[in-house]
Order: structure tokens, then C-alpha cells, then sequence
């Protein structure tokens, strides 16, 4: 009884989510989205692939390079709850985005590696550069849109602390099944 109970504590501290990417939404304006990407890069994300010449440099628009910065920074954040909302501006999905030559990272590790391409798509917008946070960061934005500051841990304790809790919970309840 008790390893069983074991194994469902520590199925339910695993992230339950199939979504393995995070992107940005189609229906939020350029200036929100631009937004996020401004954060997400200046907080962690790796926004070197969307540098002109970069492999994800195109499509040159907005929203792709938003779509990349915030899964960049959710794969570094661990896709931990949260990491992927950016203030309702994203959201988290199981469809690869990658395209035309830009692979998205499923993983903490660096992508985008690709040829770089030199050709503008005709009508497209330009984002503007990114730089990193200091102290509040655009308005409160954040990966949760309701906080000022960048918890790298998601909300969630850190991960000693997450074991004391576990163990505590799991000999609490043996005590409570035997008693």
C-alpha cells in the first residue's frame, strides 16, 4: 500500500502536459507580442537564431520570432507551469513549429541550426532588439503575467525542498493509513 502511494505522489509532481513547444498566440497584437519577446529574450532564452542571418531569422515577422524566444525560454525554464503564458500571449502545444530550416528546441538544448538565409519576406515586420531586464521589466510582464520578477523555478519550491515536502506528506500519510 505504501509503495503504491509513493508512486502516485511522484506521478503527480510530474508536469502531466503533453505540449513539448510553447508559442505565440495569432490573435494578441505585435506590440503585445513584441512584448514577450523582448522578456523572454532578455530573461534566458537563446534569441541568437533569430539575429539576422540567423536559421530562424525568417519569417522576419513578429510573431515568429515571438513564437521562438518564448519556447526558447520555456525549454530553459524546464516547460515548468507558467513558463509558458507570457501574460495570455502564448500558449503551450504538442505540434512542432519548426519550419523552413528552424527547429525549434523540445529541450533545454540550443537549436536553430540551420543555413542562414539573407531574403526578406516582402511586407514583413521588422522586431525591434532585445535587452535583457533589469528589476521590473516592461509593465510587470512576465512568464505567468503576474509577477515583476523571473522565477526560474516556475512557482514551484526548489527541488530539496520539494523532496522534504514529498516525504513528509508520504510518512504522514502511512502514519494516518496505519493509525
Amino acid at each position: 500500500m505504501a509503495a503504491l502511494l509513493y508512486v502516485v505522489l511522484m506521478l503527480a509532481m510530474l508536469d502531466g502536459s503533453d505540449a513539448a513547444w510553447c508559442v505565440c498566440r495569432s490573435d494578441q497584437s505585435d506590440t503585445a507580442l513584441q512584448k514577450t519577446l523582448d522578456y523572454a529574450c532578455g530573461a534566458g532564452a537563446d534569441c541568437s537564431p533569430l539575429l539576422q542571418n540567423g536559421a530562424c531569422y525568417n519569417p522576419n515577422t513578429v510573431k515568429a520570432h515571438c513564437s521562438y524566444a518564448a519556447n526558447s525560454y520555456y525549454q530553459r525554464k524546464g516547460r515548468v507551469q507558467g513558463s509558458c503564458d507570457f501574460g495570455g500571449t502564448a500558449t503551450a502545444t504538442s505540434t512542432d513549429p519548426s519550419s523552413g530550416g528552424c527547429t525549434y528546441p523540445a529541450t533545454s538544448s540550443p537549436a536553430g541550426t540551420s543555413t542562414p538565409t539573407t531574403t526578406n519576406t516582402p511586407g514583413s515586420t521588422t522586431p525591434s532588439t532585445f535587452s535583457p531586464p533589469t528589476g521590473t521589466f516592461l509593465g510587470g510582464l512576465s512568464p505567468s503575467g503576474s509577477s515583476i520578477t523571473d522565477n526560474s523555478d516556475g512557482g514551484f519550491l526548489p527541488e530539496a525542498e520539494m523532496v522534504l515536502h514529498l516525504f513528509i506528506v508520504l510518512f504522514s500519510l502511512m502514519a494516518f493509513l496505519r493509525g
